[in-house]
């Protein structure tokens, strides 16, 4: 039996139909990933899988050390967003970020057990819990170290989105962590999966290959024709998905890597290595049981 939450979650991620969803579901045997796959090839869901919506509050916060060296981001979650603009908790996301970066750490559970203000970060964390009465949760970081470069970040909305941005450079400077910040905006707003095209995974590759092919197939295109439709595409895939091939934000004009490459002839070699994007929430749900309930009895599901 299909449930009402698995119907929402697909929808969710999909955006295709509730009774399309729940064809694919059936058809899959309840696998998320697989009703995913079936709903793109029929051409019922997007390009690329999107992650669930935020249903969580919480703060985005980056610190980038002086040097420009060392760099870390931080998700610390919490249940309203009345708390998330609390400035204590603001400060407290901060100065996790900024302890992360000063420290090697090499998980979630290092980071907790950083000193912090004369005792741990948790502590700090279960304190500010005690006193503004709400859960609170360091759900994850990223720890970014430049020897040839620089790591240059970008916080979005008040911290709803965050981004890190390293790149190798012979120069470290204002002017080239503007070209990285540049670069950090860019992530932000278009959110792309991979650096470059070499950054897909094999499995990956194979996954769209065989959805194009579906697709077109399903399209009644001679099979002769199907694998230079499906190389286009796979192509065109790239040119969405990744970092260096996308389209600027700031100038359209130009491709993410013609835009270092310009800057690259006044300032020096600069090449990208690698980015980091949190996005406040993502891929987690709060329990939604007015919708379940809503679409079970549409649907005539069981929970």
């Amino acid at each position: 039996m299909i449930s009402a939450q698995a119907v929402k979650e697909l929808r969710d991620k999909t955006g295709a139909g509730m009774m399309d969803c729940k064809k694919a579901l059936t058809q899959a045997e309840g696998d998320i990933e697989k009703a995913i796959d079936i709903l793109r090839e029929r051409g019922l869901a997007s390009a690329a899988k999107k992650s669930g919506r935020v249903a969580s509050e919480g703060v985005i916060a980056t610190f980038v050390t002086e040097d420009m060296k060392n760099a870390a981001m931080i998700e610390l979650n919490c249940e309203t967003d009345f708390v998330s603009s609390n400035a204590e908790f603001i400060s407290l996301a901060n100065g996790i970020a900024k302890i992360v970066a000063e420290n090697n750490v090499a998980s979630i559970d290092d980071v907790k057990v950083l000193p912090y203000e004369g005792a741990t970060v948790q502590d700090a964390v279960t304190n500010l819990i005690a006193k503004l009465g709400e859960n609170m949760n360091l759900r994850r970081y990223e720890k970014m170290e430049a020897p040839e470069g620089l790591v240059s970040s970008y916080i979005h909305m008040g911290g709803k989105i965050g981004v890190l941005v390293q790149v190798k450079s012979e120069n470290v400077n204002d002017e080239v962590a503007t070209v990285a910040r540049d670069v950090a905006m860019h992530v932000a707003a278009l959110n792309p999966q991979f650096l470059d095209n070499t950054s897909v995974d094999a499995d990956t590759i194979e996954r769209e290959k065989e959805i194009y092919r579906v697709q077109a197939l399903n399209e009644g295109k001679p099979e002769k024709i199907v694998e230079k439709m499906v190389e286009g595409r796979i192509n065109k895939f790239f040119k969405e998905v990744c970092l260096v091939n996308q389209m600027f934000v700031k100038n359209p004009d130009l491709s993410i890597q013609a835009f270092v490459n310009q800057e690259a002839k006044k300032l020096g070699n600069i090449e990208l290595v690698k980015f980091a994007r949190f996005e406040k929430g993502e891929g987690i749900e709060k329990e939604e049981v007015d919708f379940a309930a809503e679409v079970a009895a549409q649907m005539g599901l069981n929970k």
